[in-house]
């Protein structure tokens, strides 16, 4: 008589380490991208605070030729390049996440993502025009000249721009947002403004050199 068979041996117990073996899918993947993608969300409208508070820093430090409100504002953009870094990380990972998990983002969810990296690439931008700004402070002349009135003018609208440009963002108001964008051309016109009174100076001073001679 043959002998029972006898059952197979259990599988040996994974020993690899935990980086190397298959990661657990969640039990709702679409749920946890929609939480993570309102928590960028948040991350992104603090960073356009933290954005436009170090563009009126700048341009405060340059109005006053003060080098240590300047030298603070080089400190604030690296703390913005920092979160920067990291709202970039992780909005790939939540993408890499999503396809790894075979767990399809909805087209909203997707135009989120890319509308956050966008929008964190232009605030990283105007973190860095604005340590251009605090840098020039150490180059400017005597601190009795004046600035034209125009300038000033031009800058608090560019600032004034900014903050409901952030603002737009953070409270979700297409509004705001129109009027953002009817303004530009309003900092334009000041723009074209202030060269034209350089220029303006510029030829003044030539005539009166050639008038002297």
């Amino acid at each position: 008589m043959d002998e029972p068979l006898s059952p197979p041996p259990d599988p040996p117990p994974d020993s690899s380490p935990p980086s190397e073996q298959s990661p657990a899918i969640p039990g709702n993947a679409a749920l946890d991208a929609s939480k993570r993608i309102a928590h960028l969300r948040e991350r992104l409208a603090e960073q356009g605070q933290l954005v436009v508070s170090l563009l009126e820093a700048a341009l405060k430090a340059f109005y006053e030729r003060d080098a240590a409100d300047a030298a603070g504002v080089a400190a604030e953009d690296d703390r913005v390049d920092r979160v920067d870094v990291e709202i970039e990380k992780e909005s790939v990972s939540i993408l890499f996440t999503a396809a790894s998990f075979g767990s399809e983002l909805d087209h909203d969810q997707i135009r989120q993502i890319l509308t956050i990296v966008k929008i964190n690439n232009e605030l990283e931008r105007i973190a860095d025009v604005g340590t251009d700004i605090a840098e020039l402070v150490g180059t400017l002349a005597d601190p009795a000249t004046r600035f034209p009135e125009t300038t000033r003018v031009m800058t608090n609208s560019v600032l004034g721009l900014a903050r409901d440009a952030v603002g737009s963002y953070e409270d979700a108001d297409p509004a705001l947002a129109r009027v953002v964008l009817q303004s530009e051309h309003v900092v334009l016109a000041f723009k074209a403004e202030i060269l034209r009174q350089a220029e303006a100076r510029v030829t003044a001073t030539h005539l009166a050199l050639h008038a002297h001679r």
